[in-house]
């Protein structure tokens, strides 16, 4: 597309430039009436008709049920328009555009009613069977392992401090005042 557009510009530079023009000749040379008529002509040659009323009425209701193909063709003629100036738009022109650019369909589509609350029962459902799962996960568990006691964590901090592991900033350090491994309550028995 990119490619297309600046072909098309060259081309139409080329055809109303001589080859030889340079921007300072072009810039001493005096305008002539005739070379501003010819100037106005060539842009309005490129503006694009306008678009029939009826083709606008009631675009709101209309759009959504269009086939896509009726759907870009409405806009590329609505793209052209606007290339040209804005204020010979017409009023049907105007809100067609903006209605097709920032309206309420596709994507910015309001959620049809009912969806939060679809949306929430589903969450609280998979939030109740997770629930589920863990109560039946804990009431089937074996015991806890001998090492998930406060007596066997003690005894650990004791291995690491004889070991002397960790003497910057650990439990082997001086003035260490952190619980080290214990994190189990007392073993009940």
């Amino acid at each position: 597309m990119l490619r297309s557009s600046v072909l098309r510009a060259s081309s139409s530079t080329s055809s109303i430039l001589p080859p030889s023009a340079t921007r300072q000749t072009l810039l001493t040379q005096k305008s002539s009436p005739t070379t501003c008529i010819t100037a106005r002509l060539s842009q309005q040659s490129r503006q694009a008709h306008a678009i029939s009323n009826p083709t606008l009425a009631q675009i709101e209701k209309r759009w959504e049920a269009m086939p896509p193909q009726e759907q870009a063709e409405l806009w590329m003629q609505l793209r052209d328009r606007m290339k040209a100036d804005w204020h010979e738009l017409t009023m049907n022109e105007k809100k067609a555009a903006y209605w097709i650019a920032f309206g309420p369909h596709g994507p910015r589509a309001m959620p049809p009613p009912g969806e939060g609350w679809k949306i929430f029962s589903i969450t609280a459902i998979g939030v109740g069977v997770a629930l589920v799962i863990e109560i039946i996960g804990r009431a089937l568990a074996n015991e806890a392992p001998k090492t998930m006691n406060a007596q066997y964590q003690e005894a650990t901090n004791e291995y690491l401090k004889n070991q002397n592991t960790e003497p910057i900033s650990g439990i082997s350090s001086e003035g260490y005042t952190g619980k080290g491994m214990i994190q189990s309550s007392p073993k009940r028995d």
